[in-house]
């Protein structure tokens, strides 16, 4: 049964070429490797909602509170290409007189402008978000954590993904009584994205009236294949 499982996780190819053009004797094998980060980035997606009798005023209203939320990010430090206007509009607010059989109106517009920010120093992050609201953010699209310089982390993990598969094929050929070969080939499958993990919780230097945040852990995953040829014993 052992064996049989073995063979299920690696495909080894052990019978002699009957002919010269045939391939030589083989073991594929995939490795994963992981690297756990706490993160030293978060990405915020806030805004402002504001409604008036006219479109005129409402965009009005929203310019004037969107305006000193860019000043005080500024203020904070913020980095002109660390903000991103991601969406405005502006749209009409009907009553509900169609659900009553009378014709709809327009009762009013409404102007909504979104910012996506970059907040490179997270110990100021709670403190940031306490500031906003009460400069006239009324909206919070959430808050993703990341890496500035996710790249070492990156290749820490496909090392240990290479690690990985080299173990599994000499435990794979040593079960299997056969010699491990040469790498003929490695092909990577992926990953290395940061992805949020449940792993932990990272403390930060919150003021008392902040808004308290944690940001845990990423986990940095990468997967490869390889192709190693399996030596005459």
């Amino acid at each position: 049964m052992r064996i049989l499982a073995l063979g299920l996780a690696a495909v080894l190819t052990l019978s002699a070429p009957l002919h010269a053009d045939q391939p030589d004797r083989q073991i594929t094998v995939t490795g994963e490797g992981v690297v756990e980060a706490a993160p030293d980035m978060a990405t915020v997606s806030l805004g402002v909602v504001s409604e008036a009798r006219t479109a005129a005023a409402a965009l009005r209203a929203n310019s004037e509170d969107m305006a000193a939320i860019l000043a005080r990010l500024t203020e904070a430090g913020i980095a002109d290409r660390d903000m991103q206007t991601s969406g405005l509009s502006v749209n009409p607010r009907w009553d509900n007189r169609s659900t009553s059989g009378g014709r709809p109106q327009i009762t009013g517009f409404v102007a909504s402008n979104q910012l996506t920010v970059r907040v490179r120093d997270l110990a100021a992050l709670g403190g940031l978000l306490d500031s906003l609201v009460g400069e006239g953010a009324n909206t919070l699209g959430g808050v993703g954590f990341g890496l500035q310089e996710p790249r070492p982390l990156q290749d820490e993990a496909r090392r240990r993904a290479v690690s990985d598969a080299r173990a599994r094929a000499g435990l794979y050929t040593e079960a299997a009584g056969v010699t491990l070969g040469e790498v003929i080939s490695i092909d990577e499958m992926g990953g290395g994205v940061p992805r949020p993990q449940a792993l932990g919780r990272m403390e930060m230097a919150l003021s008392a009236d902040a808004v308290p945040v944690a940001g845990g852990e990423l986990s940095l995953r990468a997967q490869v294949r390889m192709v190693f040829a399996l030596a005459d014993n």
